[in-house]
């Protein structure tokens, strides 16, 4: 009998080890494993791509509020919006879903754009002293020319409507003129001295502001900083009118009918002017002004813009924002509207940048008649609907209150079920009865949609620092919300503490979803939340548990631990020890809600799960959360240990420090709080072996049915992993992952948690429901599942308990997954979601989940591939055996920041980014090189950091990357790599950028991309009366091409330089063949036309030398003739 088991177990192994070998034939080919040793990926310089496989990452639309915006325009005829940012960023709105950004090169900041009224283009001056011409005419707009200014640094620039000269202003209070067609400057300049009167003895100052008049192009309003205000004759190159106002000049505005301005001013003051009075101001308010007791005027902010826009009915609106008083406690940005006799201020929640009233005609000298307000805010972009009564709101159709609060997390969901979306919006956006807004439709409405979409749906979940979590629909180019879930109904803050912590206790760290079952799992730093989808409203308590992350260490190695086992005893709160014996201290740093709570349809609260703070230590942040509906189970670890909980007795089956997941097999030797528990426990060490170095798998179970038996404790002492003595700040900064078993490991985060059904242990033929969890310091271990059976499953207990196998990698654990034989991925067990109490039932795509499974059943009998990946290098290994299929050092001296394993055209790759900026992807499980990019520098997206700077400039560059490298993490949670090659990133505090790696989808990318330019008429302008044409009183045009033409001469060649951009090289570039062609031809026909002259000149030298023989025969027949006669016979 024993012998027939041997041989059957011979057996067993020999086709075991036959099936590894086909597997490795079929992914490594050429490689040779007689050695036994494992192959090894080429590393990423050997393997590179070459040049001609290399792009550039290809960024697909980006999303949210413009951060920190400089300034703004509006095309009145084609209605779009634009706006710019400090960045250099130009982000153009038209209606609701096109939504196109581009940006400078080198990222100035945006002083002013001007659009070129329904010509499909518009100009950009920036803070390098650059002008920039944009074409969006087309899907993705481009810059055509470029202009620097070298000698002066530009304020302003003025683009009169339907004309091709732009006024520039400058610092130095000169004016130059452009021409727009030819980005080429002008002879005509209008310079500070001579705008000036003689008598002057001070500079004026930088231009401010520049107006062409309404209704003559002839005059040209000029406005310096001082306060001086110039018009200028343009034909008669002197000044018309002067006037001088007594404080400085922030903006001016002309009426329509060209005879008055106002200008507003430093002190808060409106001045209006008249063209036929120079001495002083018709008139001069103050409109939030008051007098105090002692009959002084209260001193009021300065007003920053002004808007003086004409009605039919009479009475013109004034439009201006400030101006409000300074001692006055409380106040708020605002805009106020003067409309007749009635003043309306409206308060804004952030400060005003920039506002541009909304108008039917494009024609100054025409009546406005205003119809809404654009208001730029430094957070917000708000509407105002001037038509309505009280002025209410439009509601912003743009997703740009995604910083709301600040975001904290991002998943990226792509290719999730198609119901998903639906059942989202269902009980959330389509549910909202938002009031107060305008009844009116939405202004801005430019543009067209694309033709193009995706077949999947995307969806993006954000967390927000306020405990809040808001879904969003990120199908192709679109992004709206969907639901927005908010944790303060369920938790509730305690009172802040007398350090001065200001951190939200709420602010969301992690966000899981299930999307088959609908199950969710929310984090916080001390608090993870499992929810369940439900279109029904009901009421209802929440169940809570205080589960503290503690182990037991003992000092005395040889004393035998207490009874019980302390792998699967949940030890209750107030029986766990702190100092001296004493009963440890614990408090909750936030609260769960008591009494039932009202749970509206959506996503209900089932269970909360807190950690509570031991001994008035906070609690470690929770790293990592999994969540697994076909198990019931939900599991989340920090930097002490790891928690799983079962979600459907609503029961926390294990809670253990990472020291005690190892057992006896832990390579590291702990650091003890004092000196003497460190003697104590030096005995302790152990190194790791070659086996583990090389990342193959340790389990002391071997040969044996893993069980509870295998982990020991490892002390007395009863402690919290977080309360060690952190690493080495060097070690932190650089993720050096060289750690030996001989430095003192004080704590070990548990950073990745996946449920699968795989192998324990190289023994087992069959396989289990595990949980595979990854730690920071590069260690996977496998924790067993044993599930009743699905009819007890609500009754019976769920048993866990750690095997033992351990995988070891250098550098922090990133991510971890399964494929099948075919080198397809092996997706989680989950439920089909259900709502109310029907029956559920379990994906298809996996096997009925129940204690073991048998090998046939999980994947076809030919095992399973178990891909390992940290932040320095990756590993495939073949299970059950273990043994490594590839390995591949990612990196050498940088880190990774987030690896996802994703499906990419029926296939699986691996994509990681990492700390210097590039984007790298691998192909699995072979881990071969495909993709190698310069991406996005880790320092771009250093914003999330909340590390202050270093004052010793000489450490400053190395101690700001140390800061950037500690708080990768954080940037981690905000970058995201999804299925299909797509992924998104926080790009800054209000802004998420989304990126694609697919070149297929890259093709389709510009059919899904909106038109901004439709071509369309120009509104005709009225027909002006005859009497206003006979009295002179109409409009009066301009010959600016003769004035600014040719005629005015040439500018110098060190005012600006023109830097033409890719439009125009290319155009240049083509003219310069058609130049070269033109003199190659040219060249060919001179060479045939001196050809056919020589063909000729030979023809005439014949000729002359056939008439040259004719005349010497001639001659010598004459001679021979007279040659015998005498003279007298002639």
């Amino acid at each position: 009998m024993a012998s027939r088991n041997e041989r059957a177990r011979r057996d067993r192994a020999a086709r075991r080890q036959t099936e590894l070998e086909k597997i490795r034939r079929k992914y490594v080919p050429g490689d040779s494993f007689s050695s036994g040793s494992p192959p090894s990926a080429p590393s990423p310089a050997s393997a590179r791509p070459p040049p001609a496989a290399r792009r550039q990452d290809n960024q697909i639309v980006r999303h949210g509020f413009p951060h920190q915006p400089t300034a703004l325009a509006f095309d009145p005829v084609q209605k779009l919006l634009a706006i710019g940012t400090k960045t250099g960023s130009l982000r153009l709105l038209g209606r609701p879903g096109v939504d196109i950004h581009v940006r400078h090169d080198g990222d100035p900041a945006v002083l002013q754009i001007a659009f070129l009224v329904n010509e499909g283009a518009l100009v950009t001056a920036c803070t390098d002293d650059t002008l920039n011409m944009w074409n969006i005419r087309q899907k993705i707009p481009e810059v055509v020319h470029t202009l620097k200014f070298q000698r002066e640094r530009t304020t302003c620039i003025s683009l009169p409507l339907q004309s091709k000269w732009l006024y520039v202003g400058t610092e130095k209070g000169n004016v130059h003129i452009v021409n727009i067609e030819s980005f080429v400057v002008s002879g005509y300049i209008i310079n500070w001295n001579k705008a000036i009167e003689l008598s002057r003895k001070n500079h004026p100052g930088p231009v401010t502001c520049l107006v062409d008049n309404p209704v003559d192009s002839n005059k040209l309003l000029i406005g310096f900083e001082t306060g001086l205000l110039v018009l200028w004759d343009l034909r008669t190159k002197a000044a018309d009118v002067r006037w001088q106002s007594a404080e400085p000049l922030r903006s001016v505005c002309w009426l329509s009918d060209g005879k008055q301005f106002m200008s507003s001013h430093a002190d808060g003051s409106l001045c209006t002017w008249s063209v036929k009075t120079p001495q002083r101001p018709v008139a001069t308010q103050f409109p939030h002004a008051k007098t105090r007791e002692n009959g002084q005027q209260e001193p009021c902010k300065a007003i920053q813009k002004v808007s003086w826009l004409s009605t039919r009915a009479g009475e013109p609106y004034v439009i201006f924002t400030g101006g409000l008083g300074h001692d006055t406690a409380g106040r708020t940005p605002s805009v106020t509207v003067m409309h007749g006799r009635t003043t309306t201020v409206l308060e804004m929640e952030h400060n005003v940048v920039d506002f541009i009233a909304l108008v039917d005609t494009p024609y100054p000298s025409e009546f406005q008649d205003p119809y809404g307000i654009v208001v730029l805010l430094q957070n917000d972009l708000v509407v105002v609907d001037l038509t309505s009564p009280g002025y209410p709101c439009f509601e912003n159709p743009y997703p740009m209150d995604l910083h709301g609060s600040t975001v904290t997390s991002c998943t990226y969901l792509a290719d999730c079920p198609g119901d998903l979306v639906p059942a989202l919006y269902s009980v959330g956006t389509a549910k909202q009865n938002r009031t107060g807004f305008s009844e009116k439709e939405w202004p801005i409405t430019g543009g067209t949609w694309g033709t193009g979409g995706n077949s999947y749906p995307e969806v993006v979940i954000t967390g927000h620092a306020d405990g809040s979590v808001k879904f969003w629909d990120a199908t192709a180019v679109s992004f709206q919300v969907l639901y927005k879930l908010k944790v303060s109904r369920v938790l509730e803050r305690q009172r802040r503490s007398q350090d001065g912590d200001t951190e939200d206790q709420l602010a969301v760290q992690q966000v899981v979803l299930c999307p088959e079952s609908r199950q969710l799992a929310v984090a916080g730093a001390s608090y993870v939340i499992h929810f369940r989808f439900s279109r029904n409203e009901k009421n209802a308590e929440v169940p809570c548990l205080e589960i503290p992350i503690v182990y037991e260490t003992y000092g005395d190695s040889d004393r035998d631990p207490p009874s019980g086992d302390p792998a699967v005893t949940v030890r209750p709160a107030d029986t766990i020890a702190g100092v001296n014996g004493k009963k440890a201290e614990l408090s909750l740093p936030v609260r769960c809600r008591s009494g039932p709570i009202r749970r509206p349809p959506g996503f209900h609260p089932e269970l909360v799960c807190i950690t509570p703070a031991v001994n008035g230590e906070p609690p470690g942040v929770i790293s990592s959360v999994a969540v697994n509906s076909a198990y019931g189970l939900l599991a989340y670890g920090n930097e002490s240990g790891l928690v799983i909980v079962d979600t459907v007795q609503r029961t926390c089956l294990l809670n253990l420090g990472t020291p005690d997941l190892y057992g006896p097999a832990d390579p590291y030797q702990r650091a003890p709080r004092s000196p003497k528990q460190r003697a104590e426990e030096a005995d302790l060490g152990r190194s790791p072996d070659s086996e583990q170095i090389n990342g193959l798998c340790l389990s002391p179970t071997a040969g044996k049915q893993g069980g509870v038996g295998s982990v020991s404790p490892r002390g007395r002492d009863v402690q919290r992993s977080r309360s060690q003595e952190r690493l080495d700040t060097q070690q932190t900064a650089s993720r050096s992952s060289s750690l030996s078993s001989l430095e003192n490991i004080s704590s070990e985060a548990i950073v990745c948690l996946q449920f699968a059904d795989t192998f324990v242990n190289k023994s087992e033929s069959s396989t289990c429901p595990c949980l595979l969890v990854g730690t920071s310091l590069g260690s996977t271990l496998i924790v067993q599942v044993a599930l009743p059976r699905s009819a007890d499953r609500a009754t019976q207990a769920v048993s866990v308990a750690p095997t033992g196998s351990i995988f070891r990698l250098n550098g922090a654990m990133q991510c971890i997954a399964l494929l099948d034989c075919s080198g397809a991925r092996i997706p989680a067990a989950a439920e089909t979601w259900r709502d109310g109490n029907k029956e559920r039932t379990r994906t298809p795509s996996r096997p009925t989940v129940s204690s073991c499974g048998s090998l046939s059943e999980a994947g076809g009998g030919d095992g399973q591939l178990l891909v390992l990946v940290s932040d320095k290098q990756a590993r495939v290994l073949a299970t059950p055996s273990h043994s490594c299929l590839c390995k591949l050092q990612i990196t050498e001296t940088s880190f990774v920041v987030r690896a996802e394993i994703i499906s990419l055209k029926d296939s699986v790759c691996l994509v990681c980014y990492l700390a210097n900026g590039r984007l790298n992807s691998y192909s699995l499980p072979s881990l071969r090189p495909l993709m190698e990019v310069e991406f996005l520098p880790l320092s771009d997206l250093s914003f999330q950091t909340t590390k202050s700077a270093i004052a010793d400039p000489m450490l400053a560059i190395w101690g700001q990357q140390m800061f950037v490298n500690e708080d990768a993490t954080q940037m981690a949670r905000t970058f995201c790599i999804s299925n299909h090659g797509h992924g998104l990133y926080l790009c800054s505090p209000s802004e998420i950028q989304k990126f694609t790696i697919s070149s297929e989808f890259c093709t389709q990318l510009q059919d899904m991309v909106g038109e901004l330019f439709l071509a369309c008429d120009m509104p005709e302008l009225p027909q002006q009366g005859f009497l206003k044409g006979l009295f002179g009183g109409g409009v009066r045009s301009l010959d600016r091409e003769e004035l600014f033409g040719e005629t005015s001469g040439k500018a110098s060649r060190s005012v600006a330089k023109l830097l033409t951009g890719p439009t125009a090289q290319a155009e240049q570039l083509q003219a310069r063949v058609s130049s070269t062609g033109g003199d190659v031809g040219r060249a060919r026909q001179a060479m045939i036309e001196r050809g056919q002259k020589l063909s000729k000149l030979e023809d005439r030298t014949e000729q002359l030398m056939a008439d040259a023989d004719n005349f010497s025969s001639t001659a010598h027949q004459l001679m021979m003739r007279y040659k015998d006669k005498k003279w007298y016979q002639l």
